[in-house]
């Protein structure tokens, strides 16, 4: 069995250079690869070209890259919690693509499932369907959307093996199973490494097929996006 365990994030992501696309697993702030990400500004790699749910907020996840203008495009579903990804999208300098969420989890698995395209009844009759073929079946107008062409795929998991099997614990497992799929070179980077046989096979959500270099990370915020709670009574 391939044992696909790095020594830590900085061999991980050691060949990510200027220009790469990235898919980046996560929902919010919730199951993002922090430690990814913070090794991607520390980097200083430029004209990344992200695709994630979210941009993250101004000073966590993916907005930590945007405020050093280390971001050229984001392709993304819901951005609505970054002043600064919005001053930049104002201003021009930042190219942005908005797909409708459901698009963007299925672009990923097409891209898994090494299928070249979908069609999707999503966005027909808006802007989003400008400049794309609109075919109809059995009366109603769809879509064709491409499978993503990603170089890397990021994701985040709660435990993890040496295999590449991976385990994610409730809603961080959100685009990361998917997106885990369909990168070229897949990164994983867990709470909890373990051998080889260790996971129940029952319990893996992503197959070590599809990760190509695993390390344990460390330090994990795990911040919280908007805090709601129950009023005191």
């Amino acid at each position: 069995m391939i044992n696909k365990t790095v020594k830590n994030v900085t061999e991980a992501c050691a060949d990510i250079q200027d220009g790469a696309t990235i898919m980046l697993g996560g929902f919010g702030l919730c199951g993002i690869p922090e430690n990814s990400i913070a090794e991607l500004v520390k980097k200083g790699v430029k004209n990344l070209i992200c695709i994630s749910n979210n941009a993250g907020v101004d000073d966590f996840g993916l907005g930590l890259l945007l405020q050093k203008k280390q971001i050229k495009k984001m392709i993304s579903s819901y951005v609505g919690e970054n002043a600064e990804f919005e001053r930049q999208l104002l201003s021009g300098e930042l190219e942005v693509e908005l797909i409708p969420q459901g698009t963007l989890a299925t672009r990923c698995m097409a891209a898994g499932y090494g299928m070249p395209a979908i069609f999707t009844p999503a966005g027909v009759g808006t802007e989003v369907a400008e400049g794309k073929e609109v075919r109809n079946f059995n009366g109603k107008d769809y879509l064709l959307e491409y499978a993503f062409d990603a170089d890397f795929a990021i994701v985040k998991a709660w435990k993890g093996d040496t295999a590449g099997n991976l385990i994610y614990r409730s809603t961080a497992r959100n685009f990361n199973p998917m997106m885990a799929m369909a990168g070229k070179i897949t990164i994983a980077e867990v709470e909890e490494l373990v051998e080889a046989g260790e996971l129940d096979p029952d319990q893996i959500h992503t197959p070590g097929i599809y990760v190509h270099r695993i390390f344990q990370g460390e330090n994990y915020e795990k911040r919280i996006e908007q805090r709601t709670v129950r009023p005191k009574k």
